[in-house]
């Protein structure tokens, strides 16, 4: 079983769309630490560390998901964690950014999926279960 540790970055106190993802989650068959509100991203790396978790699923919903996120990968690397997969989803930036340019600047932010406000739970899973695929036949990512 896959463990995934999710939890809301920053100074976001936005929760209840990610209880709703890590509860659908669950139901999917993963195995989900749930971290919460208000996460410094250093407590995502500690927890995925602690439980030898196969993803971190970053949520922001403020609009400051940009500047929270930054750095993100360095710090998985440093912790040993070079391989972990990395999502964030939510409202990620603050204007009007077209989600094309907003989710490029989190993949070249070391992210290997980046969702979209309003992004349905089965798109996430499906991600999820390609990108594991993936890993297991030795890509970096489904269809890469």
């Amino acid at each position: 079983m896959k463990t995934l540790v999710t939890g809301v970055i920053g100074s976001d106190t936005h929760i209840v769309g990610n209880r709703i993802l890590s509860m659908a989650l669950e139901q999917a068959g993963y195995k989900v630490i749930t971290l919460g509100a208000l996460t410094p991203a250093a407590d995502f790396i500690k927890a995925a560390v602690e439980t030898n978790a196969d993803a971190i699923m970053v949520s922001s919903l403020y609009g400051q998901g940009e500047l929270d996120c930054r750095g993100f990968r360095d710090l998985c690397v440093e912790a040993g964690l070079d391989r972990i997969l990395l999502y964030v989803g939510g409202n990620l930036v603050v204007g009007k950014t077209p989600w094309p340019e907003v989710e490029k600047r989190f993949l070249e932010m070391g992210f290997d999926r980046a969702a979209p406000p309003g992004a349905r739970i089965e798109t996430v899973v499906e991600w999820l279960n390609r990108d594991f695929a993936a890993r297991e036949q030795g890509l970096q990512r489904a269809g890469v």
